[in-house]
């Protein structure tokens, strides 16, 4: 069990949370950390490393890379070592940006077969660690059907075999919003997936705590490219995946064995940190907001980030009142209340080797207001925020070069480069 007064200082900042400031009181300028944290008994917390970025001192800048984009919404390089970079734009198709000159024609064009309704399209792109010998790369679109899809393809040379499309996972979504799609390989080779609770407002579902829907979680499955995978990619083409045998919820009756961790209302960017292999989440809100949740690397699985119960620390409805055992939460590491933002967008912790100040900081954004912060875990485990740029740009992603340096992926058309000064 958790120390009883980590519990009880955090039951003090969910009732101070959940309500409304009086007229006249100004409005926070800062996202909030979460502090002190609320440790898991099970999980060794990832200890952050001796040298310390110093948060106050740093400045960033953001450069253009390429622009001519139509709604992109990620850019990722393929860990090849090519020097491309791949730009997943929200119509379905998949560019080549080679900085600064784009390649006319698609790497992959998904457009015949993406919906693009509301928060749909093509969503994620994860390329796995053994890219560059068997050619396999992941998908995440929402089909004309209206249903989240994991979809494995290969490239063969210049572009990718359209043809070659294997679909893994298929998840019917009941609307058109909040339907995540973020997808990543772990450190340990699983693939994961960020699927919000369906849509429309407040859960009307209750997906985000049941076990027995995809919807509202995380998932973790293996599709071939784990080392301890029984079928691994460079053996077995066929469609499908299996379930990798620490998953949480392995062998319970009534939940899904893929389910990773659960409790999430539209998780739509995550990230891992290359170095640590610590997992981030940031989750987007309902009507208050907006939050970053941080799982060490030694997590087993299985926290309940509190969607519908909770929105960040505050009760969802603002007036309901908490009956629940505090204990069986994770909670977020940092969270902001609007008008500070209205919807998260989740970054990366900066490992690159050209920007040393930077080195360390998890950056993240707010697609609404453009801003953008970076946040350092301090050795207790909780965290230092400060605002670094009010960038002006719709923040739709980030994005992380094969070297470790970052992107921002602005919806209206422009990849940057970020750059510390």
């Amino acid at each position: 069990m958790k120390p009883r007064a980590l519990v009880t200082a955090l039951a003090v900042l969910l009732t101070a949370a959940s309500v409304a400031l009086a007229p006249g009181c100004a409005e926070p300028e800062e996202p909030s950390v979460v502090s002190p944290p609320v440790p898991r008994a099970d999980v060794e917390p990832t200890e952050p490393p001796d040298d310390r970025p110093d948060l106050d001192a740093l400045e960033i800048a953001l450069l253009p890379l390429a622009d001519g984009f139509e709604q992109p919404l990620l850019a990722t390089g393929a860990g090849d070592g090519s020097g491309r970079v791949f730009v997943a734009e929200k119509t379905g198709r998949l560019k080549v940006l080679f900085p600064p000159s784009i390649k006319p024609k698609p790497f992959l064009d998904l457009s015949d077969a993406v919906s693009t309704e509301s928060e749909r399209g093509l969503l994620g792109v994860a390329f796995p660690e053994r890219f560059s010998e068997h050619g396999y790369f992941y998908v995440s679109y929402t089909d004309r059907g209206g249903s989240s899809v994991i979809s494995r393809f290969r490239d063969v040379g210049e572009l990718a075999d359209r043809e070659s499309e294997q679909v893994l996972l298929r998840v019917e979504q009941p609307y058109a919003n909040h339907n995540g799609g973020n997808i990543a390989f772990g450190p340990d080779g699983y693939l994961y997936t960020s699927l919000g609770d369906g849509g429309s407002a407040g859960d009307p579902e209750g997906n985000g705590q049941d076990l027995s829907t995809l919807l509202g979680a995380m998932l973790r499955i293996d599709v071939g490219e784990s080392a301890d995978s029984p079928e691994p990619v460079t053996r077995s083409f066929q469609p499908g995946y299996s379930i990798p045998p620490d998953n949480p919820f392995l062998g319970q009756a009534e939940a899904r064995p893929e389910i990773w961790s659960y409790g999430l209302r539209n998780p739509w960017r995550f990230s891992f940190d290359r170095e640590t292999g610590d997992l981030w989440i940031a989750d987007v809100g309902q009507n208050q907001v907006e939050e970053v949740n941080f799982q060490p690397a030694g997590s087993d699985g299985g926290e309940n980030w509190g969607w519908n119960l909770f929105e960040g620390t505050a009760p969802y409805p603002p007036d309901r009142e908490v009956t629940e055992d505090l204990d069986e939460f994770a909670w977020p590491i940092v969270e902001y209340r609007h008008p500070i933002g209205r919807s998260v967008t989740g970054g990366f912790v900066y490992r690159g080797r050209n920007f040393s100040t930077m080195r360390g900081v998890y950056l993240y954004g707010d697609y609404v207001t453009g801003r953008i912060w970076g946040l350092v875990r301090d050795p207790d485990g909780s965290a230092s925020n400060r605002e670094l740029l009010e960038s002006g740009i719709a923040v739709v992603s980030f994005g992380e070069s094969d070297e470790g340096e970052l992107y921002v992926v602005d919806f209206g058309g422009t990849v940057y480069r970020i750059e510390a000064r």
